[in-house]
């Protein structure tokens, strides 16, 4: 805790990853409490606000705002007001640009709270049906075939279930370069999650990625994506053995 008794709140807000019935009232309250809210898409965040009936003030924090809305933003901090910072969607700070202001913030010893909620990764690896002893988020992998790999290479014998998150434009490549890595391991991916289309498939990686090159012929692939790749069987009965 900081020590000026006058110094404000950073609070971190998760937010609904779809259905708007899993914003919880702790979140809407603070939101309407707080002085200012800082977002990643002031747009997105608007929807929010219109909904659950939240007046107050939004700014942007994004990949190109954020750097220099840091200062401005511990300076408000310092002076005494209660800020929030959401995302577009689930839990800010987690693999999104609001992590620097997180780490400033607690560097000048202020107080940062988490408001939890809604969080795509433990929804998709809870439902999964994979291995949930441990696992590794890794974000967005690169794009690029060989970057890609070599993140992989690193994380190849972890005994966890790997989570990522994707894009529908490169998540039939994403999971056929998978599959030619760990062919023998099942995965899972995860679409529209709490939406009225959600839809959770578990699987061989080579079955999955068959079905995702399918799908990106006929153009029906949609939505945001989480992978999940499985350890290996091995090293799973090796985790419950060694409980």
């Amino acid at each position: 805790m900081s020590d000026s008794k006058q110094s404000g709140t950073l609070y971190l807000v998760a937010t609904p990853i779809g259905n708007l019935g899993d914003m919880t009232q702790r979140a809407i309250q603070t939101l309407r409490e707080v002085d200012t809210v800082y977002a990643e898409d002031t747009r997105v965040t608007r929807h929010l606000f219109t909904h659950f009936n939240i007046c107050t003030p939004l700014k942007r924090f994004d990949e190109a705002t954020g750097e220099r809305r840091i200062p401005e933003i511990l300076s408000r901090l310092f002076a005494g007001d209660n800020l929030a910072l959401v995302s577009d969607a689930g839990t800010p700070a987690i693999s999104d640009p609001g992590m620097p202001l997180v780490a400033a913030a607690r560097d000048a010893d202020l107080d940062v709270v988490p408001i939890p909620g809604a969080s795509a990764v433990t929804a998709a690896l809870s439902a999964s049906g994979l291995p949930t002893h441990a696992y590794y988020f890794g974000g967005f992998l690169p794009r690029k075939k060989g970057k890609r790999e070599t993140v992989l290479g690193m994380l190849d014998a972890l005994n966890a279930t790997l989570v990522f998150y994707e894009s529908p434009y490169r998540v039939a490549a994403t999971m056929t370069h998978l599959a030619e890595l760990y062919p023998t391991r099942r995965g899972a991916f995860a679409r529209e999650l709490t939406k009225k289309f959600e839809e959770i498939r578990r699987d061989t990686l080579p079955e999955l990625a068959t079905e995702l090159a399918a799908r990106q012929e006929a153009g029906t692939i949609k939505g945001e994506f989480v992978i999940l790749v499985a350890p290996e069987s091995k090293q799973k009965v090796s985790a419950m053995v060694d409980l």
